[in-house]
């Protein structure tokens, strides 16, 4: 037990991010409450999605799941995406876990090794459908050779841009580094920047660079490398020559997004996610491409699985749920609200997402879409590498410095 509890409380202080948010849960039920869920099986589940059309999404098949399992209720918690981590964590620690809980991919390797999520290799060899997913996605579900969760959605990132600005300075949109910064250039004016990507100090900024980095035909297991530092002296360039905002350092994906609904920013490097808010909210015509490559083309994954806790004490009926939620029709409800991407190579040849021509670009991606499986000592290297790229941007270090800082702190948290 005390071994336990010391692997849950260092992994508390590798999942420690610095997004910060106000703690919440679900208020203890009353005893009527209580009273009337006796006769059914209560299933707990978490998740961080808020805002609708997703959460009313995540209700229905909530709802239809129920309809067709009437000895069965779901209890559905709605915990904010910088409070998740620690919520389980705690909860981990004082034994009041869901049955069932939506993890960002790339913490999930973190919780299986704390042992906090369920073994499902039996389950998911049985169900047989497994090589329905893409490789990417799949990966973030699995540590040491076992199976411990199942992927609900995806996204990646692309390349955003104005189409009238572009036109008026008759470029088109920049299909490698050097066509990027020529453009950037070109469009860069008096209020508008002509590129911007998130810097921020948080998972956002390591999200946003580490496309770069595999680009330059390097990764995070080599990071001391000419090509870490090409892709540091790339956003280095923009900034310093003012085709790029020296405020991405505090600026999330979403704040980009923004402004670049406002015509403020020309081109900027974004998710699936922004285009239903880029089609309701923008100002401006844009359209989206797949990002600019140098050494090599790639992409990064993002997006959530779907778990069971090892102390579930109702783990059959829970990867019953999950198994309903991955059917293709109930799937592809939950993707088109959410704005996502299936995590299945079936799905995706959808007409949804293969005939509308902004989501094919990032449908097309996920064939090549890196995901974040480095072990789960993730958090902390995620960490060096987002100090790394403040240090840089603010001119505290040289591109060279930093990465060799950064490496340094990484070497020894590598699987």
């Amino acid at each position: 037990m005390k071994n336990k509890l010391f692997i849950i409380v260092a992994i508390m202080f590798l999942l420690t991010l610095t997004a910060c948010g106000s703690q919440t849960g679900s208020s203890p039920s009353s005893s009527s409450e209580k009273k009337s869920q006796t006769e059914k099986i209560v299933i707990k589940w978490w998740d961080y999605h808020s805002p609708d059309p997703i959460q009313k999404a995540i209700k229905e098949m909530i709802s239809s799941y129920e309809k067709e399992h009437p000895n069965i209720k779901i209890e559905r918690t709605y915990i904010p995406f910088a409070d998740l981590k620690n919520k389980l964590l705690m909860g981990a620690a004082a034994g009041q876990l869901p049955d069932i809980v939506m993890i960002d991919n790339p913490d999930h390797q973190a919780f299986a090794a704390a042992g906090i999520l369920a073994d499902i290799t039996k389950e998911v060899k049985e169900w047989g459908e497994a090589d329905q997913y893409f490789e990417g996605p799949w990966s973030s579900t699995m540590y040491k050779g076992k199976n411990y969760g199942v992927p609900n959605s995806s996204n990646n990132l692309a390349l955003f841009y104005n189409v009238d600005m572009l036109k008026e300075a008759g470029i088109d949109p920049p299909k490698n580094w050097d066509e990027l910064r020529e453009a950037a250039k070109k469009l860069t004016k008096p209020g508008i920047y002509g590129f911007a990507v998130s810097g921020v100090k948080s998972e956002e900024g390591t999200f946003q660079f580490l496309p770069f980095v595999w680009q330059a035909g390097e990764d995070i297991t080599n990071l001391n490398s000419k090509g870490t530092i090409e892709a540091l002296s790339l956003w280095k360039y923009m900034v310093d020559n003012g085709y790029m905002s020296k405020e991405i350092i505090t600026q999330r994906q979403q704040d980009i997004a923004v402004q670049f609904a406002a015509g403020k920013i020309a081109m900027m490097v974004n998710g699936t996610w922004q285009i239903p808010f880029l089609e309701s909210e923008a100002k401006v015509k844009w359209d989206v491409v797949t990002l600019p490559v140098y050494k090599q083309g790639g992409t990064i994954l993002g997006g959530e699985n779907w778990a069971i806790t090892a102390s579930s004490k109702h783990r059959d009926i829970a990867w019953d749920i999950i198994k309903y939620a991955q059917k293709p029709e109930n799937l592809k409800k939950f993707l088109q609200a959410a704005g996502r991407l299936p995590s299945r190579k079936d799905l995706i040849q959808d007409p949804f997402w293969q005939e509308d021509k902004h989501l094919k670009v990032f449908a097309d991606g996920m064939k090549v879409a890196k995901a974040r499986a480095y072990g789960p000592n993730y958090p902390k290297i995620s960490e060096a590498i987002q100090e790394m790229i403040q240090q840089v941007i603010t001119g505290a270090k040289t591109p060279e410095d930093a990465v060799k800082e950064a490496d340094n702190k990484i070497e020894s948290l590598l699987p």
